[in-house]
């Protein structure tokens, strides 16, 4: 007879039943025997892993500066703070800069603007300039030429007194130095002729200019005494566009400077 399967005990001589070599072997592996001096070996191991397996995550992070020297790390901070504190002043810098550039610009702006207004005001009132606005337009018929030169300068002092800005009187121009010359019928402004009617053009405010034309004993009642008509028509543009050439003084200059 054979040994037969590996789940058969042999007999002995006295008898008893023999293991298996297979089965020694599994008896001898299980249940596991584990002393204690395998146990300390193993935790000793699992523990030393880990350390491990930490000092590779914490030098994957940041090496360069776990792994630096203390004077390095100070060094590093201490450049950190001046790169720090250079970028604040730059930034300071362009700041200040670019107030200054803005407050410069506005400046030159409003200084422009200030010189062209200036400009454009010293023009209408030397003539050398057009102008139209609100006004009056004044027109004198005198058919039997008897409105003398000095009438009509005394229509222009009562328009400049009510606030008059531009006139002109049949193409000329009044300015400042102004005159009016000749006789009735032979009427000259600043040396040249005029006709009638006469025939004014004059910006500024209607509700000032036109009264100021009809005050009792003033310039419309003056002319009709003459036998002449006045009449004053209101208009929300005139336009003021006789220009005369601009004048260098002879004599006279500018004090300022």
């Amino acid at each position: 007879m054979t040994a037969g399967t590996s789940g058969t005990r042999l007999p002995s001589a006295d008898g008893s039943q023999q293991l298996t070599g297979r089965q020694r072997l599994a008896a001898g592996l299980w249940p596991p025997r584990v002393t204690r001096a395998q146990l300390v070996v193993a935790l000793l191991l699992f523990v030393l892993g880990l350390g491990l397996a930490i000092q590779v995550r914490s030098n994957n992070d940041d090496s360069a500066l776990r792994g630096a020297r203390q004077e390095d790390l100070v060094r590093i901070l201490d450049e950190l703070d001046d790169r720090t504190q250079r970028l604040e002043d730059e930034k300071q810098r362009l700041d200040d800069q670019r107030t200054e550039l803005e407050n410069s610009s506005d400046q030159a702006e409003e200084a422009r603007r200030q010189t062209l207004e200036k400009e454009q005001q010293l023009g209408i009132l030397a003539g050398t300039a057009g102008a139209q606005g609100p006004g009056i337009t004044l027109t004198i018929s005198d058919p039997s030429g008897t409105v003398e030169p000095d009438m009509l300068l005394d229509a222009i002092q009562e328009l400049r007194a009510a606030g008059a800005e531009a006139i002109q009187v049949d193409g000329v121009r009044v300015v400042a130095d102004t005159y009016f010359s000749g006789t009735g019928g032979d009427v000259q402004v600043d040396g040249r002729p005029v006709t009638a009617p006469y025939e004014f053009k004059v910006i500024g405010k209607p509700q000032d200019l036109e009264p100021a034309l009809n005050i009792p004993g003033g310039v419309v009642q003056t002319l009709e005494k003459e036998q002449a008509t006045a009449t004053v028509t209101r208009a929300e543009k005139i336009v003021v566009d006789a220009l005369r050439p601009a004048k260098r003084p002879d004599y006279a200059r500018s004090s300022s400077g």
